[in-house]
């Protein structure tokens, strides 16, 4: 089975849209998905990734579910730099990578300053929901594979957010998410590729084989966005020139 994610278009965060700039990256998005041979979308509730879909699914007259735990990772954690709620990838790197419970992949969402707010509940759902739906297409989770009497070659597409992607990778790989968070980047319509491979009879493990590919943008001349990513040096004025 493969899963494909794509991260919604470059984002209008104030109106939760896509901005210009958005639009004109879902076009060269929409072509490329409409090559695909797709079995089943889903997304996020939330506009920025509606939008993005709206265009494939218009075109192609596909329909797709939305699924709630599917909108941005929703967790919030106190910053231990400002004493306010934030969301519990915006810290800052001499703080969390002097904390070692956030490299543990089974419990980083126990760690001190995870535990200041809702972390672990919104993790948890959605893992659970993320479980749910692969175990109702064959797939059940047995600590960290999946159990499967019969795999199947079926496409899974996701219209979703940075966050939430990174979360659910974090699952399949057994990755700590603040490692992914921090140390990993997926543009606006970026396309992340996870498969499963069967190397043993009833068991399934999941492979990477695009991570945050932007193809489409380059093939028609676009400038990737740099929208989520922080300044190559510091001090420096960012210029993201389109």
């Amino acid at each position: 089975m493969k899963l494909i994610f794509i991260r919604h278009g470059d984002p209008d965060y104030v109106n939760d849209t896509i901005t210009e700039r958005g639009k004109i990256e879902v076009e060269a998005l929409t072509e490329r998905v409409l090559k695909w041979d797709v079995d089943e979308i889903f997304l996020s509730p939330l506009g920025r990734a509606q939008d993005t879909a709206k265009p494939y699914l218009e075109k192609s007259g596909r329909h797709a579910e939305t699924l709630p735990w599917l909108r941005e990772f929703n967790g919030h954690a106190i910053r231990p730099h400002t004493g306010k709620q934030a969301l519990p990838w915006d810290f800052m790197p001499d703080f969390w990578t002097n904390v070692p419970e956030l490299y543990d992949k089974d419990f980083w969402y126990k760690a001190p300053v995870m535990q200041t707010g809702d972390v672990e509940e919104q993790a948890e759902w959605v893992y659970e929901e993320f479980d749910k739906l692969l175990a109702q297409r064959g797939y059940i989770r047995d600590g960290r594979v999946y159990k499967t009497e019969k795999g199947n070659n079926k496409t899974l597409v996701f219209f979703c957010h940075l966050g939430v992607q990174l979360l659910i990778l974090s699952h399949l790989f057994g990755i700590s998410a603040p490692c992914l968070w921090q140390n990993f980047f997926v543009a606006p319509t970026s396309v992340t590729v996870v498969e499963t491979q069967e190397r043993e009879e009833g068991r399934a493990c999941f492979r990477c084989q695009k991570l945050g590919d932007t193809a489409h943008l380059e093939a028609a001349g676009i400038k990737p966005s740099r929208s989520g990513f922080f300044e190559e040096v510091y001090g420096e004025e960012k210029f993201d020139i389109f």
